[in-house]
């Protein structure tokens, strides 16, 4: 819970996603939710090479799921062989909070170009067509995963859940391992920075403009593919890599 009660998106303790995804076909009330769970998701022992991923990126008035919402999706299918980039998608968001100022900096989103954004409501069946059946890819899931269930929550009374690969969540495992042994503590090393465009040099994948959804998401994308390509084999199971 949050520090106002709200609920924060988590698994059940002792449920996999695939006995949570058959419940919540038969328990979610609203027929979106039925349908998108009743895609159902796939086998933890799937590998990697077999997997249908998404990546997913919001931009959102600020950090405080309390206080913020989500003003920007962007989404991208992909397999660790090729990017689908004709079936990318982008929408601005209408948002039920204010714009934060310093976010605006960030993102360089601002009230007109809100002015004619749908609410997430009107979009969200094209929203959850294009997640249905795949694993989501983020890159630090409390966003994505707190404020996506927060949004609905809000509008239809019922949040949603799903396994995430979070690229930031990775990264800080391998660079923790990087650091690890007496060694390295004695000198003072410490893991370097998990950001999404410094850990993307790391594998010298190109550099882009951040804090736009759909840029963003296909950034995620490329850093997941590179990050199998250098510390898992395409056979690991997509349960090694799942939240």
């Amino acid at each position: 819970m949050t520090k106002k009660g709200v609920p924060l998106a988590k698994l059940p303790d002792n449920q996999t996603w695939n006995e949570f995804f058959e419940h919540q076909s038969q328990a979610a009330k609203d027929p979106r939710l039925q349908q998108f769970y009743q895609v159902g998701v796939i086998a933890e022992d799937t590998p990697l090479s077999k997997v249908e991923f998404v990546a997913l990126d919001f931009e959102t008035t600020g950090l405080d799921i309390e206080k913020d919402g989500i003003i920007s999706i962007g989404l991208i299918p992909f397999t660790l062989q090729r990017i689908y980039c004709k079936q990318s998608k982008h929408w601005l968001v209408k948002p039920r909070k204010k714009l934060n100022e310093d976010s605006v900096i960030i993102h360089g989103i601002t009230h007109s170009d809100l002015s004619d954004a749908p609410d997430l409501k009107r979009i969200l069946d094209e929203v959850l067509e294009a997640l249905a059946g795949k694993i989501v890819v983020v890159h630090y899931q409390y966003i994505e995963r707190q404020f996506f269930s927060r949004a609905l929550m809000e509008r239809i009374g019922e949040g949603i859940l799903f396994p995430m690969v979070d690229t930031l969540a990775i990264e800080s495992v391998v660079q923790q391992q990087l650091v690890s042994g007496w060694w390295n503590k004695l000198r003072g090393k410490k893991p370097a920075s998990v950001r999404l465009g410094t850990s993307r040099t790391r594998y010298n994948l190109p550099s882009y403009q951040p804090h736009h959804a759909l840029v963003d998401a296909i950034a995620t994308a490329e850093l997941l593919q590179a990050q199998i390509l250098h510390h898992y084999s395409p056979e690991t199971p997509i349960k090694d890599l799942w939240l």
